[in-house]
């Protein structure tokens, strides 16, 4: 008999084997009853299959036949292979955290939450920008865990009650790569989440990042003046210091002093000076910029312009000839320019440093193999969109093996970039903030237009797309 029933598969339930032994038995478990672990298969001999999961799991095994399709499916979304048959398989014992942490790495994990509740305590991983419950871990184990990663990121397991950041070097066979802790007290114990960086300096690549020609010509302009501010700006998450580090990737030469100042270091990039902010012992934004400026720099990097007497002191920098790269939280290019006003920058200050505002979004783009074309209904857009005619067909995320049925492989970056020209500096001057008619006659693309054009060349969806069609 084949069952064709639809499951709903706990993490409990998916870490009772690893991904290997799920692609390579070609089971997948469903349900626990009286102690029998059930597992649904394709398997044309499940009598000498059944023997052996007997053997390996050393427990009662039933499995129920299910179609090649619906199996397919189940194994695809639920577990990921990694990228390499290289490493240790993943489950859980004494090395269960270096296990975790490798396969995170391999198959494309941002970040690990590790997150204790009254009754549980699960693992997530955020791929493509979003977050997917992959285990769960023992009430009585958590804390032991918990205590595992904060040895290695020699932070103080003692102190339960206060934020803490560290860091961890994680070296395997294949590579090297950092992990970024940050520890967060909640009720029912404490929150750890681990951001996994690369070290890999081929990543860091303007050419890649998801600039159009034009774009990329017109920010490598910018990037060639001697001196000035370069603003990126965007919410959080959004891949502002993933272009940050790929634009100190490409100016870092042997003639140029790079100094930057973040919080925390994200990235290591030799030949770069890098400070790491520690207010704690009176290493502040503005004690170390004033001392940049005795270090006789070219170009500075600042995280991130967080009030007026820290822009103040990178437009004092711009205005002694140096470089200054950072990022700030705008919704839009010139949106950038009104926040700064807002912050108290005097425009004229503004209008004589800024070289380049960019701002830029993440969205996730369709799976190359299921994506589906539909014709376009001005109903899937928002009320006020005043939809081009050129838009007639878009794509909708299908779901596939390749893309473990979300429908969306990778992401990429939607850029607005907006070169600080004469004309657009008397209008600043003049604190003059509408300029709606210039962005126009100067064809500068903003996100919404560079959304539309994703859309209808069938890289990303209307519904990843959507929050950059609200005006």
């Amino acid at each position: 008999m084949i069952y064709s029933e639809t499951y709903t598969i706990t993490a409990e339930l998916l870490q009772k084997i690893t991904a290997e032994q799920a692609f390579h038995y070609r089971i997948v478990p469903v349900e626990i009853i009286d102690n029998e672990l059930i597992f649904i298969t394709d398997s044309d001999t499940p009598d000498t299959l059944l023997s052996e999961l007997k053997i390996v799991f050393d427990t009662p095994v039933v499995l129920k036949k299910c179609k090649q399709e619906q199996l397919q499916r189940l194994l695809t979304s639920h577990y990921r292979q990694k990228k390499t048959n290289k490493g240790e398989k993943l489950h859980y014992t004494k090395d269960f955290l270096e296990k975790l942490l490798i396969n995170a790495k391999e198959i494309g994990s941002s970040d690990i939450h590790f997150e204790p509740y009254e009754k549980r305590c699960r693992v997530r991983f955020r791929l493509d920008g979003k977050l997917i419950e992959q285990f769960t871990i023992p009430l009585e184990e958590y804390p032991t865990i918990i205590n595992k990663i904060k040895i290695k990121a020699d932070l103080d397991i003692a102190e339960k009650r206060l934020p803490q950041d560290g860091r961890i070097t994680v070296n395997t066979n294949t590579s090297e790569f950092d992990i970024r802790v940050s520890s967060l007290p909640t009720l029912h114990g404490e929150k750890l989440v681990l951001r996994i960086l690369s070290k890999d300096a081929a990543m860091m690549n303007l050419e890649k990042l998801g600039f159009s020609e034009v774009e990329l010509n017109t920010y490598r302009e910018g990037l060639r003046k001697p001196s000035g501010i370069i603003l990126i700006s965007g919410p959080t998450g959004s891949g502002k210091t993933t272009t940050l580090y790929a634009t100190l990737t490409e100016l870092n030469t042997e003639e140029d002093n790079i100094l930057t100042l973040e919080d925390p270091i994200e990235y290591t990039l030799d030949g770069i000076n890098q400070v790491q902010l520690r207010e704690n012992i009176g290493l502040d934004f503005i004690r170390t910029l004033k001392t940049f400026l005795r270090q006789d720099p070219n170009i500075i990097m600042i995280g991130e312009i967080r009030d007026v007497d820290t822009a103040n002191i990178a437009i004092r920098a711009a205005q002694t000839g140096h470089l200054v790269l950072s990022t700030i939280h705008t919704n839009s290019a010139w949106g950038t320019i009104s926040r700064l006003v807002d912050m108290g920058v005097p425009p004229y200050l503004i209008a004589s440093t800024l070289n380049m505002s960019v701002a830029q979004r993440l969205v996730r783009k369709l799976c190359s193999h299921c994506k589906v074309q539909e014709t376009v209904d001005k109903t899937l857009f928002p009320e006020d969109f005043k939809m081009p005619e050129t838009l007639k067909i878009h794509f909708t995320a299908k779901g596939c093996n390749h893309c473990h049925h979300t429908g969306y492989q990778g992401r990429k970056a939607v850029y607005e970039i907006l070169p600080v020209s004469r004309e657009l500096t008397t209008s600043i001057k003049e604190n003059h903030l509408v300029i709606e008619n210039y962005l126009l006659q100067k064809g500068i693309t903003t996100l919404m237009q560079n959304a539309v054009r994703l859309i209808r060349e069938g890289i990303t969806s209307i519904d990843e797309a959507y929050p950059l069609l609200i005006e």
